[in-house]
């Protein structure tokens, strides 16, 4: 697929809200100069274009090769190759820049080509096992396309903290006269879930987590059956439930839709933690019945978004 072929699907981007509650996505295939094809988000991506000239920059990370001016915004180039650590077994022409928008931070993505966007099913996307050293950690899952190919989709939150650094959380008030309620939060991504956890120890909240929607669901449910069995209220032990959106094997959406569908939930709120900050997601989460909706990640509004909920 060309780039004008590319841009003419991404353009497309808003009107794909229908996939609220379906539990699939649509990803945006790519390579990296090697037999083996990625995957990202097409939500993430702003646009794709032929490689600028990047200016080099003194005292970037390994594997940000500079910065350009787009539209007059300075953002910085990542050479993916270069973070999954097979640099030297590609052709590595990085002729095609993905401009990706994550948690309010835009930056360039230097790849070899772009090829087409897919649509998958999330219980169909897994969280990867024994992956090569190189890949450690910058995977956050694999799908199988229908005719065979493996697809590894990029954990952008940890590539970004890799490159960067992880994001500083600030001194935050603590919540006084807490119950023993707790909150639950599912997210997918390590970086992500540790960020989560400062915010709510500073908070003084306790919490409980899981790592896809699935498992996120199941744990729920059981603590609604242990809060029942020990003759308790569940909002007496649950406060509110945090909740990223792209999760395998269940997203975000459709684990709302399932909260909001059960009346045993009823009472606690949900909020939705996303990297996908765009107007057409915050719309795809008001479909599905969320609360509140943050974009990651910032932890002082994440913050005051929860105190009410926890404190009330």
């Amino acid at each position: 697929m060309d780039l004008s072929e590319n841009q003419n699907l991404l353009e497309a981007v808003d009107a794909r809200t229908k996939l609220a509650g379906s539990n699939k996505m649509e990803i945006l295939l790519f390579s990296l100069g090697t037999r083996e094809t990625f995957g990202i988000n097409v939500f993430k991506v702003r646009e794709v274009t032929k490689t600028p000239p990047i200016t080099p920059t003194p005292n970037m990370p390994s594997g940000v090769e500079g910065v350009i001016s787009l539209r007059g915004n300075i953002i910085p180039v990542i050479a993916l190759a270069s973070f999954l650590d097979i640099g030297a077994n590609g052709v590595q022409t990085r002729e095609t820049m993905m401009v990706t928008e994550y948690s309010r931070r835009t930056q360039g993505f230097l790849v070899h080509e772009v090829d087409r966007i897919v649509r998958v099913d999330w219980n169909k996307v897994k969280a990867p096992e024994g992956l090569f050293s190189g890949h450690e950690g910058l995977i956050t899952a694999i799908t199988e396309l229908p005719d065979g190919t493996l697809v590894s989709i990029l954990d952008v939150e940890q590539l970004l903290a890799s490159a960067f650094g992880e994001e500083n959380i600030p001194d935050l008030l603590p919540i006084t006269n807490l119950s023993e309620r707790s909150v639950f939060f599912v997210d997918d991504s390590a970086v992500a879930r540790k960020e989560i956890g400062l915010v709510l120890d500073k908070l003084g909240v306790s919490y409980h987590h899981a790592t896809n929607g699935l498992e996120g669901l199941d744990r729920l449910k059981a603590t609604a059956a242990r809060a029942q069995s020990e003759g308790k209220r569940l909002t007496d032990v649950l406060s509110a439930i945090l909740v990223d959106a792209e999760m395998p094997e269940m997203d975000g959406y459709v684990l709302t839709r399932h909260i909001k569908s059960d009346a045993q939930f009823d009472g606690i709120p949900v909020v939705m933690h996303s990297s996908l900050s765009s107007e057409a997601n915050r719309a795809m989460g008001k479909n599905v019945g969320v609360d509140a909706y943050v974009a990651k990640f910032d932890p002082a509004v994440l913050a005051e978004t929860l105190r009410p909920l926890v404190a009330r």
